[in-house]
């Protein structure tokens, strides 16, 4: 049996190739993916932006259903039992467990991290992204049973934007009462709003796309700052003093990959308040910035790349006890077959989607608000 790779051949151009389905070894599962999602990271690689990654198999942001299961896999990461056909989500990335960094217990910044990130298909076991119609997961990397009662359009988001944020937002402290600013309303931003909303804080969210910030207040915003109404760094951070009567933020987030944010976003917070910085990934992109206000303000830079696996579980966990709160499926706002992954990664880039979501064997483009399969 064969199944389907999507291979990037260099920045803007993909090729599909068929290899036979590899039984998975020790500790390894294959799954069928269900749904895969075009994440930030994607288009930085698309577009040319990464610093190594030319070419390969992209995708990993996804829920997957579990097709063969290698020896010795009886249980997810949790200890849940588990069995072909069940559904999960898998951590984008290894945990060695050896390495230097995991040895001082920062298991996000494992060094082996990405041995297996948009390699070449042609490189056994070949499904190394999502881009796929099937997904290989490695020992070594955490995944775990997906909850009954979260459908497919809304798992496939956790293992990256739901995740990630809901690291970031416990790494930079967000205590209850606190006002956090988000920049970005984009899968990140948006899937942030929840989060910070069910801690208990006040949640005021910028960005440029109207349609995206009238999304932001289902997803718990309190108030929204439109970028085309306050068209400069000085007008959005007086939007913000007015908001908070003078305060400022307590917390902001940098969650739109755009290097100017960064420096905008000090403006934002107050003395003594933090800045959690997930957005911005891409090295060699830079922008003016004041380091005497960030000391004079003695703000702390939160800078979070990846998570601690086991975080994967807890957004889990808490999508299943928020899927009624929030219209979380309705982030994927495009959705597309296998072959049309290009259109995906364009519309994503030119903001025509907010989430462009993959779903294997779709054999069209569903338009927006068009009912998915």
């Amino acid at each position: 049996m064969k199944g389907t790779v999507a291979v990037m051949t260099e920045p803007g151009k993909l090729a599909y190739e068929d290899y036979e389905l590899p039984e998975p070894g020790q500790g390894a599962l294959l799954v069928s993916v269900v749904r895969t999602n075009v994440c930030g990271s994607e288009l930085h690689i698309w577009q040319g932006n990464h610093p190594t990654k030319r070419s390969g198999v992209m995708g990993h942001e996804m829920v997957g259903r579990i097709e063969r299961l290698g020896a010795g896999v009886e249980t997810d990461y949790a200890g849940r039992p588990v069995q072909a056909g069940d559904r999960v989500v898998a951590a984008y990335f290894l945990t060695c467990r050896k390495c230097a960094a995991c040895q001082r217990g920062q298991f996000a910044l494992c060094a082996n991290a990405y041995k297996f990130w948009v390699k070449e298909a042609g490189e056994a076991p070949h499904f190394h992204g999502s881009f796929a119609t099937h997904y290989y997961i490695h020992p070594d990397q955490y995944f775990y049973k997906v909850p009954d009662n979260v459908p497919d359009a809304a798992a496939a988001s956790v293992n990256c934007a739901l995740t990630q944020v809901y690291y970031g937002i416990v790494q930079g402290g967000l205590r209850y009462g606190e006002t956090v600013v988000l920049q970005g309303a984009g899968g990140l931003g948006l899937n942030a709003a929840a989060v910070a909303k069910q801690f208990g804080a006040r949640v005021i969210v910028i960005d440029a796309v109207r349609s995206r910030l009238e999304k932001a207040k289902q997803f718990g915003a309190d108030e929204v700052i439109d970028m085309a109404e306050h068209d400069t760094p000085e007008k959005r951070s007086r939007a913000v003093e007015a908001l908070t009567g003078g305060a400022m933020a307590d917390m902001a987030m940098e969650l739109t990959g755009v290097p100017g944010a960064f420096a905008e976003g000090i403006g934002l917070i107050r003395p003594g308040g933090r800045y959690v910085s997930i957005g911005n990934v891409s090295p060699g992109r830079t922008t003016a910035f004041d380091p005497g206000q960030l000391t004079r303000k003695a703000i702390r830079i939160i800078p979070i790349i990846r998570y601690e696996p086991w975080f994967l579980d807890e957004a889990l966990r808490f999508l299943s006890r928020h899927i009624d709160d929030y219209p979380f499926a309705d982030l994927l706002d495009g959705h597309f077959g296998l072959h049309e992954i290009g259109d995906a990664l364009d519309r994503s880039a030119s903001r025509a989607v907010t989430r462009a979501s993959i779903v294997p064997g779709r054999s069209r483009y569903a338009a927006d608000g068009e009912s998915p399969l």
